[in-house]
C-alpha cells in the first residue's frame, strides 16, 4: 500500500517525556503534521520485561497505523532497545528509533575519549547503545548507569532542585576519574536536566563534557528519510497540525506535558490532550 505524503508523523513514547522529541521534529519538520501518543496508563516501561515492552510496542504503533501515518517514531529508549527490529521487520511503513542517531552523534561530538550511557533500567541491561556505538567504533570505552530516579524528579518539576543535583551526583559518582568527555542523555526525560547533569559531571570528571540528546539527530534522520522515501508534506508553506493522545489522563497530565512541549516549540502550537484506550481499540 503506498503512503500519503499528506500523512501525519506518528510518535509514541511510554509516556509525556517523548514530547522532547515530538516538539524536535516539529522544529525541524514545522510543515509536517504529526499524531502523538503517550502511553500514560502503562508508564513505565523501563522497569518492564522485554516481553512486555514488545507487546506495549505492537499496540502503540497498532493505534498509529490506523491514523494512517507516513513514518513512525519510537521515542521511547526503552522500546528502541527491545522491540525495534520487531516493528520494523516486514513493514511497509518506515519505522525509526532513537538508539543509533543517539550513538552516531555521541561519536562525532567525542574528541576520542569514553562515551557515557544515561538511561532507564531496562535500556541500561540492553546494551543497545553499546552495541550501536561499537558498530561503529568497536575500541570506544562505553560507561552505562541507570538512573531511574531522574524521571520523576522530571515530572516532578525538580529541574534545578538540590534533591535532583544530589542525586545526579550519586548516579554519575562512577565516572569521576575516567576519560569520558561524551554523555548521552538516553531517555526522553533527561534533556530537561541538563544543566544538573552537565554541572554534576564537570564537577566530577574535571572537565566539561558534551551532552547529547537523541531527538536533534533522529528529528534529522526523519527528515532525510521523507526525503529519500518522497515523502514530504506536499504543502511547504502550512504548518503541520499536530494530535496529542494520552491512554490515560491523571490531573497532572497537562502540565506535565507543556513543561516538555510547550518551551521547546517555536510559534504558537497549542497542545490539547485526548484521552484513547490503545488496549481496547488495537
Amino acid at each position: 500500500m503506498a503512503l500519503n505524503r499528506q500523512g501525519a508523523i506518528g510518535v509514541f513514547d511510554s509516556g509525556l517525556g517523548g514530547l522532547t522529541v515530538a516538539a524536535a521534529l516539529a522544529n525541524a519538520l514545522p510543515h509536517e503534521s504529526m499524531i502523538y501518543l503517550g502511553d500514560t496508563a502503562r508508564v513505565p516501561y523501563g522497569t518492564r520485561s522485554p516481553a512486555t515492552v514488545v507487546r506495549y510496542a505492537r499496540t502503540n504503533t497498532d493505534f498509529l497505523l490506523k491514523q494512517g501515518v507516513k513514518l513512525v517514531i519510537v521515542a521511547c529508549n526503552t522500546v528502541s532497545a527491545h522491540a525495534l527490529g520487531g516493528l520494523a521487520e516486514g513493514a511497509t511503513t518506515p519505522v525509526l528509533g532513537v538508539i543509533r542517531p543517539g550513538a552516531r552523534t555521541a561519536l562525532a561530538r567525542s574528541r576520542g575519549g569514553d562515551i557515557a550511557v544515561l538511561g532507564t533500567p531496562a535500556t541500561i541491561r540492553s546494551d543497545a547503545y553499546l552495541h550501536a556505538i561499537h558498530e561503529v567504533d568497536p575500541d570506544r570505552r562505553v560507561h552505562a548507569i541507570a538512573c531511574p530516579l531522574f524521571v520523576p524528579l522530571v515530572e516532578e518539576g525538580w529541574l534545578d532542585h538540590p534533591v535532583t543535583t544530589l542525586v545526579a551526583r550519586e548516579y554519575l559518582a562512577p565516572l569521576a576519574g575516567t576519560a569520558v568527555d561524551t554523555i548521552i542523555l538516553g531517555c526522553t526525560h533527561y534533556p530537561l536536566l541538563r544543566a544538573v547533569i552537565s554541572a554534576v559531571a564537570h564537577e566530577l570528571i574535571g572537565h566539561p563534557v558534551a551532552l547529547v540528546d537523541s531527538a536533534e539527530a533522529l528529528a534529522i534522520e526523519a527528515g532525510a528519510l521523507l526525503d529519500r522515501a518522497n515523502l514530504r508534506a506536499p504543502d511547504a508553506t502550512a504548518p503541520g497540525a499536530h494530535r496529542f493522545f494520552v491512554t490515560d489522563a491523571p490531573s497532572t497530565s497537562q502540565r506535565v506535558a507543556e513543561r516538555f512541549w510547550g518551551s521547546a516549540v517555536d510559534g504558537d502550537s497549542p497542545l490539547i490532550l485526548e484521552h484513547v484506550d490503545v488496549v481496547t481499540s488495537a
